[in-house]
């Protein structure tokens, strides 16, 4: 298992990581498999989406606070970030991305992100490269 540490700058932010996941890999030498995703943390999480256009990551993370507000009088968390734990719970954790020929199967457009949501932060996500 690898660690890939990721850092925000923001309280919300989709941090592109595919250039990351893509050389841990190819550092693997698996030809053919399996790549596990998963975020050790309960307000990160980890989607793939559209990664061509920056304007995705930024209309999805709108939608998400128009959705999810910062501050809700229901909330009843001490800690106050109630709605990092909502929206990490929504996106999820872990992603499976496909091996063949030695790289990542993805579509045309797709990416993998990392999603902060109680940043800035130092963060990692663990990737599990497992051959065929």
């Amino acid at each position: 298992m690898e660690r890939v540490d990721v850092t925000s700058s923001q309280s919300t932010e989709m941090i592109p990581i595919t250039e990351q996941v893509r050389e841990v890999v190819r550092e693997s030498g698996v030809y053919s498999g399996i790549c596990y995703l998963y975020v050790p943390h309960t307000t990160a999480a980890v989607t793939i989406n559209e990664q061509a256009d920056p304007m995705v990551a930024h209309d999805v993370l709108q939608t998400m606070d128009q959705l999810i507000p910062l501050v809700d009088p229901a909330y009843r968390h001490l800690e106050e970030n109630s709605a990092a734990h909502v929206k990490a719970i929504l996106f999820g954790t872990a992603e499976t991305v496909l091996i063949d020929e030695g790289e990542l199967v993805l579509g045309t457009w797709q990416g993998i992100f990392f999603c902060e949501f109680d940043g800035p932060r130092r963060r990692h996500l663990l990737v599990k490269v497992v051959g065929d």
